[in-house]
């Protein structure tokens, strides 16, 4: 008979790693990488302002500033992304907005993959709990614990 994982810290990773790699996966043939493809998924609404998308890449992925500009600038250099204005906006081109959406497509086939067939009680409870977490993990980060 087999038990219930406990949940911890290396079965949460795991589940995260796992996933990531599927994301990386389903994304390398549009030559995105992670970080690239959460920068096009937080530009896909519109125009970001640089610092902004800057503190909520490094905030998500807890890397470093320069990181993320490298990240920004890498698109840039593949004509996905534009950087313009007094107070530097970062947005999507053409060719960003439409292999954003190829990206997109990707990734909700691997949710309904994954998660799709999760009762709705449970994914909800799931969510609430990684939330939690989450927010403790930050706020240690921050030192506000």
């Amino acid at each position: 008979m087999s038990t219930a994982p406990t949940l911890n810290g290396q079965v949460i990773g795991q589940a995260h790693y796992a996933t990531r790699a599927l994301l990386e996966r389903a994304v390398a043939p549009l030559g995105l990488t992670f970080g690239q493809l959460l920068a096009l998924n937080a530009l896909a609404a519109g125009p970001v302002e640089r610092a902004h998308l800057t503190h909520r890449i490094t905030s998500t992925l807890k890397v470093d500033a320069p990181a993320v500009h490298e990240v920004i600038g890498e698109l840039v250099d593949a004509d996905l992304a534009q950087v313009d204005g007094p107070a530097p906006q970062v947005r999507l081109t053409h060719a960003g907005h439409a292999t954003q959406a190829r990206a997109a497509v990707a990734v909700a086939g691997i949710t309904t993959q994954l998660y799709g067939d999760i009762p709705t009680d449970e994914a909800d409870t799931a969510a609430r709990v990684l939330t939690r977490i989450t927010q403790r993990a930050n706020a240690e980060l921050a030192g506000l614990s």
